[in-house]
């Protein structure tokens, strides 16, 4: 594939634009990278050039290019230049960005039990992980998912205002390729917390199991490539089908 492939739909960066420019010049590769031309293994065109593209300094272009590399979407090659490749598939604690994704990879058809999303008045403890002020209006997202006709997962979203999201969006697709898509955020970090607890009543009806019932709980904070809060998740898995699985390797 040739490094000749069209580059005329990445814009320049934004200098005015609070986003920092690694940030925004991550976010101009990974449109770049989703054109015909790359996805097939198509080498990016040389630093120089894409710099030159973007409006910026080599250095800035390679802290966005060395993030996509640890990403596994693009390889460096000495001599040849930096390819797209296909990212590899994950599952387990690292595989949080689309729950979709990881079960197709099992071969699971996930299916959507329960959509509902409303505006409302941010909990304090949600405020503060999402740095807003008690009280602020945020959008709630409830999405229950399965498979096999049965719900398995309970997902509930507090999403910051600064995406602009409103309640006529299709939630039915994965949440961060929405967000991509309609906001050009970019989910990136995800901190992770694990606790195990019970079924509510509200929760027992909608996951399909009895008040008391042991679940396994998640709370996450997602930050976007500038390292803002974007959203404050909470899912409950029923335990009788899922195992939470944890790799780790001496640095």
């Amino acid at each position: 594939m040739s490094a000749k492939a069209s580059t005329s739909s990445v814009p320049r960066l934004d200098r005015r634009n609070p986003l920092p420019l690694h940030a925004q010049a991550e976010q101009a590769l990974r449109t770049l990278i989703q054109q015909p031309d790359y996805q097939a293994g198509g080498l990016l065109p040389d630093e120089v050039s894409l710099a030159r593209l973007l409006g910026i300094s080599r250095n800035t272009l390679r802290a966005a290019i060395a993030r996509l590399v640890s990403e596994g979407r693009l390889e460096r090659t000495s001599g040849v230049g930096t390819r797209v490749i296909e990212p590899k598939v994950h599952s387990g604690v690292g595989a949080w960005q689309s729950f979709t994704r990881e079960m197709a990879a099992k071969g699971i058809e996930v299916e959507t039990h329960f959509v509902k999303a409303t505006m409302l008045a941010a909990p304090a403890a949600i405020a503060t992980a999402l740095r807003l002020d008690a009280g602020s209006p945020v959008l709630c997202l409830d999405r229950v998912r399965g498979w096999d006709g049965q719900p398995e997962v309970h997902f509930r979203s507090y999403l910051h205002p600064r995406l602009g999201l409103t309640l006529q969006e299709d939630f039915t697709q994965p949440l961060y390729d929405l967000i991509r898509q309609r906001c050009s955020v970019v989910a990136d970090e995800s901190s992770e917390e694990f606790t195990s607890t019970v079924a509510d009543r509200q929760l027992a009806k909608l996951l399909k199991v009895k008040t008391g019932a042991a679940l396994l709980r998640r709370d996450r904070v997602v930050l976007d490539t500038g390292r803002r809060p974007i959203e404050y998740a909470i899912v409950h898995y029923r335990c009788e089908r899922f195992r939470l699985t944890l790799n780790l390797r001496q640095p």
